[in-house]
């Protein structure tokens, strides 16, 4: 069944149950990512382009790619009806990227990854979802180089991905030179172990330098919502 949902910057987003709908990671990488003026933006597995209309500003060039038809024709109506002039969708496999974009193209990549190995963790039947959740049909590691190909000396990616496979995740991306920067954990309450953690790369960084920022607690102890993570949604 196919839904609009309004986004906390106002844009409205097509959605439909037979693919991987919007979630908190996507509203928090948004959040996180910090593309400079007038860059040049990637969004590698776009789905049906939530990050990237929660990522939307007018100064920027975004693009959307996307591997299954049906989500992309989605985004491409939701660019539509928001009228934005400065996002492409594009149909393709991020493991073909270098048939698709040039080397060096994007100055900054979004991606929300499949953040669970096939085989592990609870896969939604729909094949569409499970695209989503699991590295069945592409892997953190194809994530990363497909990434570091499209980023120029100097740009930058941000990602949201599970705490349990850090590890994998910036061995990943230092194997092809994208330098961890920024690293922030999202914890549900400050007593709980992470869920999530955000990480931001620089293309041929120093290894030296990286910044751990504080944690982003979705609710207090009293099990209210935190006032950045209403600040992120613009509750107020």
């Amino acid at each position: 069944m196919e839904s609009t949902e309004l986004l906390p910057n106002g844009l409205r987003l097509l959605q439909d149950d037979a693919f991987f709908k919007l979630g908190q990671d996507s509203v928090l990488l948004s959040a996180f990512a910090r593309p400079r003026r007038f860059a040049r933006v990637l969004d590698l597995g776009a789905g049906t382009g939530a990050l990237t209309l929660l990522s939307w500003r007018e100064d920027l060039r975004m693009t959307g790619l996307e591997l299954q038809e049906g989500a992309a024709a989605l985004f491409s109506r939701s660019v539509a009806q928001n009228d934005l002039h400065n996002v492409t969708v594009m149909i393709g496999d991020l493991r073909q990227i270098r048939t698709l974009l040039p080397h060096g193209s994007m100055d900054y990549v979004l991606c929300n990854p499949p953040y669970f190995k096939r085989g592990a963790g609870k896969v939604s039947p729909l094949d569409a979802h499970a695209m989503a959740r699991t590295d069945g049909e592409a892997t953190i590691e194809d994530v990363a180089v497909a990434a570091s190909y499209v980023i120029g000396s100097g740009g930058k990616c941000a990602m949201v991905f599970r705490p349990e496979r850090l590890l994998t995740l910036i061995t990943a991306l230092q194997r092809v030179r994208l330098t961890p920067k920024r690293l922030r954990f999202v914890h549900q309450t400050a007593e709980k172990a992470p869920s999530a953690v955000l990480i931001e790369c620089r293309k041929g960084g120093a290894a030296d330098g990286m910044v751990v920022e504080p944690p982003l607690l979705v609710q207090n102890s009293n099990g209210s919502l935190t006032q950045e993570y209403k600040s992120i949604y613009h509750f107020d």
